[in-house]
């Protein structure tokens, strides 16, 4: 006979619109006949009160009173028909706010939440839950069982949607991984080890019957010493100290042997099991387990060391493998942050000044989609920029003022810029149009020099300068569709012509190997890197252009987005960086690469953006980000200090003009300093 609740008690009230007589009323339904049955009209009451027990992650203390009883009524209906119960009420003990249970329900509530750990997971071995059902039934089952990693069950996203949301134990930063889940047939790293001798919980616990369903054949091939971590853990009773990684290999276990049919199952445990793994924080540049990033305040997290290689999928990708250690020694990287126009470093003090261009917002309604640094020896230095507008402005660097009105030249969208210092000493801007338009400009003057030329589909992508030996400057044009041509400013006719197996082209940039001789660099949409001579008069000829070793290529996994040029103080070399967030820098007179890099940062994914600049005291600064994000990372290769910055705005472009970076954004151009002020 299960006790009814009494409308006296001192520790009940009403919690919207939750009141002692409808728990007395649900728990009658659950003890009915029908309950056990086909009926449903007790879910329909519970679903209706959980809603008001938890409002907006934060639980009654009504809900101490109310669960014990609740947990009783739930525990004695049939195992299959009892497992939304233990879901729900998995989410209530693990809600973001929960407040102390009171002294005199403390007992109680020990009490019941042990019964429903061992009807939860009865309902488990049940087998009859879909595979996504089943995770959050296990996870509850966790939460029961009094370890931290119960509190996963909020954070697990519905697999639908892709994307993981974490949160780094070192500096507290989101870090969000889009795509996350996925179906590998092999594991892409090392089983978690455990703790010996694990701390063997003392009474009687449910887990040892987990144990015995915890098959080694559950998930193919490759992932049986993770299922010997499951089902170590589970003989144990899940101690406390167990990390967080082998109590997720525990959930994917679980929902393998009890899902149905086995397939589906299998499919969303090799999902799960992939959160054993590792991810690196953007913001502090330390590598965590996942475990410890789906987990507020997580038992024991410590940064992890960790070096990352690459094998062959079966389907022909690269898998990444990563083995870690721990690592108690790592600095975090320096934090800076927007405060409105202020710059401000971790410890808030002020780092330097926020400057906004002049009208910058006028030249596209969308953002500014290009910038270009304009340089003359005897004229104050300007920077371009274009957008959707089609328009060109001019800013001076040094104040961020209109040098001229906007200068009108393309039907649309202005996506790439550049410009040209001639041999007779005058400076050029060019810009490429979303329709394939080139504009030709004298930038002090802020004069076209010609009519607008061209008609390519896919518009112009990407464009730079070489100086070739004997004399001439050209101008080099890129479009999605492969062709990547050489100009004759003066002329505004095509003399040559690079790329001969027609990749298309996503990004170029020009590497100055001499004064007078400019190598081009360009990254395909396939994310190969291609070098060219402009000197050569056959695209099919080398001349001194050396491709980027493929053996480094490989081994980091490195499919390169973007390339850009970042002068040093004795050469210039070429950076190139990837969706993940890895930069390498490579020596064009050998293709190899230089030193090791920017390993990627997860929250940094997406198609990047690179600049570089040598600053007065010498020091090489390389600063990347992605579009469409907000952060941006300030690397020396030299040291291999990081420092981020977090911006209030879209990052769409990036350029340098010595010590400070120019951002082209959402809404317009920004200034700040790369040193202190």
């Amino acid at each position: 006979m299960i006790p009814k609740l009494s409308l006296r008690s001192p520790r009940w009230f009403d919690f919207d619109g939750v009141t002692a007589e409808e728990v007395n009323a649900l728990l009658e339904q659950m003890a009915s006949p029908a309950a056990t049955g086909t009926g449903d009209e007790w879910r329909q009451a519970w679903a209706y009160m959980a809603a008001g027990l938890m409002d907006d992650g934060i639980v009654s203390e009504g809900a101490y009173a109310a669960l014990p009883h609740l947990v009783e009524a739930a525990a004695a209906l049939p195992p299959g028909r009892s497992v939304d119960f233990w879901v729900d009420l998995g989410l209530i003990v693990t809600a973001d706010y929960r407040p102390p249970v009171p002294a005199d329900l403390e007992v109680g509530f020990s009490a019941a939440l042990r019964l429903a750990e061992q009807a939860a997971t009865r309902s488990l071995l049940a087998g009859n839950a879909p595979p996504d059902v089943s995770a959050h039934l296990v996870l509850s089952c966790v939460a029961f069982a009094g370890h931290h990693m119960g509190g996963a069950l909020g954070r697990l996203r519905d697999p639908k949607e892709n994307g993981l949301l974490l949160v780094c134990p070192g500096c507290e930063s989101d870090t969000e991984i889009p795509d996350f889940f996925v179906d590998p047939v092999n594991p892409a790293f090392e089983a978690p080890e455990l703790p010996g001798p694990l701390h063997v919980r003392q009474g009687e616990h449910p887990w040892g019957d987990v144990a015995a369903a915890l098959r080694e054949d559950a998930l193919g091939e490759g992932w049986e010493p993770f299922l010997r971590v499951a089902r170590r853990l589970a003989e144990t009773g899940l101690p406390p100290e167990a990390p967080g990684q082998a109590v997720l290999c525990l959930v994917a276990g679980v929902v393998a042997v009890t899902v149905s049919p086995p397939q589906e199952g299998t499919e969303r445990a090799r999902e799960l099991m992939m959160l054993t793994g590792y991810f690196r924080c953007w913001d502090c540049e330390r590598t965590w387990t996942i475990a410890d990033g789906l987990t507020e305040n997580p038992a024991g997290a410590h940064p992890q060391n960790h070096r990352t290689t690459t094998e062959p999928a079966s389907d022909g990708s690269a898998a990444t493998v990563e083995f870690a250690a721990v690592d108690r020694s790592h600095e975090a990287a320096t934090r800076f942050r927007q405060d409105g126009n202020a710059l401000l470093a971790g410890d808030s003090s002020p780092w330097g000044h926020i400057s906004v261009f002049a009208d910058s917002e006028a030249g596209a309604a969308r953002g500014v989609d290009a910038l270009t640094l304009v340089t003359s020896p005897d004229s104050p230095t300007l920077v371009a920029g274009g957008g959707d507008r089609g328009a060109v402005c001019l800013w001076s660097v040094d104040d961020g003022r209109l040098a001229h009105d906007m200068l009108p030249g393309h039907p649309d969208r202005i996506r790439s810029m550049t410009a040209l210092t001639l041999p007779d000493g005058r400076t050029l801007l060019a810009s490429g149009g979303d329709s394939g338009t080139i504009a030709l400009w004298n930038p002090l003057i802020g004069q076209p020099v010609r009519e607008a030329v061209g008609d390519w589909p896919g518009g112009v992508t990407g464009m730079c300068t070489a100086t070739v030996p004997d004399g001439r400057t050209l101008l080099v044009t890129a479009t999605p569709r492969g062709a990547v041509r050489l100009w004759d400013p003066l002329v505004g006719e095509p003399v040559g012509s690079l790329n001969p197996y027609g990749s298309p082209i996503q990004s170029i940039a020009a590497v100055p190997i001499s004064a007078d001789h400019t190598l081009i660099a360009a990254a395909d949409t396939g994310g190969r890197v291609h070098v060219w001579d402009p000197a050569v008069d056959d695209p099919w000829e080398r001349g001194a252009a050396v491709q980027l070793s493929a053996q480094s290529l490989r081994d980091a996994d490195h499919r390169v987005a973007t390339v850009a040029a970042v002068p040093t103080l004795h050469r210039t070399v070429l950076a190139t960086g990837d969706n993940r967030g890895v930069v390498m820098l490579w020596d064009l007179a050998t293709g190899a690469p230089i030193d090791d890099g920017l390993p990627a940062s997860t929250g940094t994914a997406g198609l990047p953006l690179i600049t570089g600049t040598t600053l007065p005291d010498g020091r090489t600064v390389l600063v990347t980000g992605s579009k469409s994000s907000h952060r941006l990372r300030i690397w020396e290769p030299e040291t291999g200090t990081v420092r981020h910055i977090a911006l209030d705005v879209t990052l769409t472009c990036l350029a340098t003009a010595g010590p400070e970076l120019i951002v082209g954004h959402d809404r317009g151009v920004l200034k700040l300093p790369l040193t202190r002020q």
